[in-house]
């Protein structure tokens, strides 16, 4: 008797993704998600377009992927074993960095543009937009305020509805002002945005008696 041998499509190709990604995330602020097209994707990173929407079989689908990666690295540029639950301020303070250098960058204040002109003509990009950005860091930092309410190094009952507010910290009169193209912060400034914010936060959530 035979086995039967069920056939695995082709591995991805990491660094294959990362250039489609990449030119991905270019076209789409550069052109708007209306007027950016697969192939001009495909011609960037020097992958065919059969081979692209074999990773991402729609356009959307594609889009979600480019925001997904760049929301990962907020996370993904922390040390490993960084997250430690019983040391909120030096985590929250290395999150809320990561997160306010990733707001500052050109390309994502220029998707958050780009984004906000499509609002109400493209519904399914704007979902997938908010899904794959600003959901996605909420519900990480959620799940590691959940980790540091279990460790007692803060006392939080809602976990996202923090998480919410944590980021929104910001995203106040500094950032509005990026947006506008009027003029960046700079380091230092962004630095003491960030201690603020923190012992904002942690005097709010910080356990009675501690």
């Amino acid at each position: 008797m035979k086995t039967a041998i069920t056939k695995r499509g082709r591995p991805r190709d990491p660094e294959r993704v990362k250039r489609v990604l990449e030119a991905a995330a270019r076209q789409f602020i550069e052109h708007g998600f209306a007027r950016a097209s697969v192939e001009a994707i495909a011609k960037l990173s020097g992958v065919s377009k059969v081979t692209i929407y074999s990773y991402f079989p729609t356009k959307e689908a594609l889009f979600a992927a480019a925001v997904g990666s760049c929301t990962d690295v907020v996370f993904a540029e922390l040390p490993p074993g960084a997250l430690n639950p019983s040391n909120p301020d030096a985590v929250l303070t290395m999150i809320g960095a990561s997160f306010l250098k990733l707001m500052r960058s050109n390309d994502v204040v220029g998707s958050f543009r780009m984004m906000y002109s499509a609002a109400g003509e493209h519904v399914d990009a704007c979902e997938a937009y908010y899904r794959e950005g600003p959901a996605k860091l909420i519900r990480h930092v959620a799940d590691y305020l959940r980790a540091a309410n279990a460790a007692g190094s803060l006392s939080i009952s809602s976990p996202d509805e923090a998480a919410d507010q944590f980021l929104s910290l910001f995203l106040g009169g500094a950032h509005i002002r990026v947006m506008l193209g009027l003029r960046k912060p700079n380091e230092s400034e962004d630095i003491r945005l960030v201690r603020a914010n923190v012992e904002f936060f942690i005097r709010g959530f910080r356990p009675s008696g501690r």
